[in-house]
Parts: C-alpha cells; sequence; structure tokens
C-alpha cells in the first residue's frame, strides 16, 4: 500500500472515525460547523448514514447530532488511522 488516504464527503462514507480534511462553503458555514467542532483536522464519527437519504447522525466531541446531506456533501474526510502502525483506530 502507498499509504496515500482517499478523501470523501462525508456523505459519501459509512460508519466510522474520519479526519475532517476541508470545507466547502461560504464563512457563515464555515463558522456553523466551527460551532458544531467540525473543521479541518478535526475526528468526526459517523454514527448513523442510511443510504436511502435522511440525516446523518455525528459524534463530535462526546455530543452528537444530525446534519443533512447537503451540509454533509460539503464536508471532505478521509478515515483516521493510527500513525503509528497505519491501522484503524479502535475504542
Amino acid at each position: 500500500m502507498n499509504g496515500k488516504k482517499s478523501v470523501n464527503t462525508l456523505e459519501s462514507v459509512g460508519m466510522g472515525v474520519y479526519l475532517v480534511v476541508s470545507l466547502g462553503g461560504g464563512a457563515g458555514f464555515i463558522r456553523r460547523l466551527a460551532d458544531l467542532g467540525i473543521y479541518p483536522g478535526a475526528p468526526v464519527s459517523v454514527v448513523s448514514s442510511r443510504k436511502g437519504g435522511g440525516p446523518i447522525i455525528l459524534s463530535v466531541k462526546g455530543c452528537r447530532f444530525a446534519i443533512g446531506r447537503g451540509m454533509a456533501s460539503r464536508i471532505y474526510v478521509k478515515r483516521a488511522q493510527d500513525s503509528k502502525n497505519g491501522t484503524r483506530k479502535r475504542k
């Protein structure tokens, strides 16, 4: 494996822990996400995401909340991995 991590939108990933890579949107959108603890470099857990649609349930810093798929489609993430050996973090 080459060590390169794939970047996806939060809308397109399954349950798991991810790191925010970047945000697409205006200042108000970015400020709203920052108020929720979502900013580049922040870990975000996807708790629930249904393929058919509906909101995505996230856990950030111990708080759970739902965001719509429109918001999630502008949040770019990569899977969080243990920096020592490349394995996924487990709780």
